[in-house]
């Protein structure tokens, strides 16, 4: 099922994990892909692995999105090369844990930068383009540390926060353009993250995990194409959650 043929979609944070995932499933689905990371190997070798299977467009940036005029300069060139863009996926995010009477200023700096200033700067350099085209699809992913709070986490914990406003608000300012904007905001997730955990610290997880399971990147992927997909026209301005039911 090509849902998404000749949509054209922008993933950040592409070269691995979730976002990784993310991309092969809008391939997957027929969506031509422009792949943004801080590391270019990563990116060339996710191009290299989706395009032995999917036949679609496929172009890569290295950028980091914290850094307004490095997402401008990107932008303008994958504008360059296609002149509407369908979908905008923010995913790149970064975690830097500490309690708070160890965090460092640059821990805070960065993780907020990273995850709510990177986000705003890409929907700053994206929303004119869907506004001329009256069509748009902003996908966030969140977190559900962004609601429930997590110790030693209270950076990343305000950024994953601050998404839901953003989300909220930005719906608002463009819905009347066909553009819809909603956030997506995984549980624990099988990823490098959780591979990071200790057996004990794995454990008191699950037991708070109604399905008593981490989540695939898969299953977030499939609802992130779900939501890209003009079946999801009518929903915006949600922060959906996908955690296997966190107590």
């Amino acid at each position: 099922m090509n849902f998404l043929q000749n949509k054209t979609a922008i993933v950040t944070g592409a070269s691995k994990g979730i976002g990784k995932a993310i991309s092969f499933d809008l391939a997957k689905n027929g969506c031509n892909l422009f792949l943004v990371s801080r590391t270019e190997k990563d990116l060339e070798k996710t191009k290299k692995e989706i395009l032995k299977i999917y036949d679609v467009k496929v172009h890569f940036f290295s950028a980091d999105i914290k850094n307004f005029n490095e997402v401008k300069n990107t932008f303008d060139k994958i504008f360059n090369i296609e002149n509407k863009i369908d979908i905008l996926i923010n995913n790149a995010g970064i975690t830097k844990d500490n309690i708070l009477a160890r965090m460092t200023e640059n821990d805070w700096q960065d993780v907020i930068e990273t995850n709510l200033s990177g986000y705003f700067n890409c929907c700053k350099h994206i929303i004119k383009n869907m506004i001329r085209n009256k069509y748009g699809r902003i996908i966030n992913i969140s977190s559900v540390i962004g609601s429930n709070g997590n110790t030693g986490q209270i950076n990343y914990a305000a950024s994953k926060a601050g998404l839901k406003g953003l989300t909220k608000s930005l719906s608002k300012e463009v819905g009347a353009r066909n553009i819809t904007v909603n956030s997506i905001s995984p549980g624990f997730i099988e990823t490098d993250m959780t591979e990071e955990l200790k057996d004990l610290n794995k454990k008191k997880f699950l037991n708070n995990i109604s399905l008593k399971r981490f989540g695939s990147p898969n299953e977030v992927a499939k609802l992130v194409s779900f939501i890209a997909s003009d079946d999801a026209a009518y929903i915006t301005g949600q922060t959906i959650t996908i955690d296997g039911g966190i107590n």
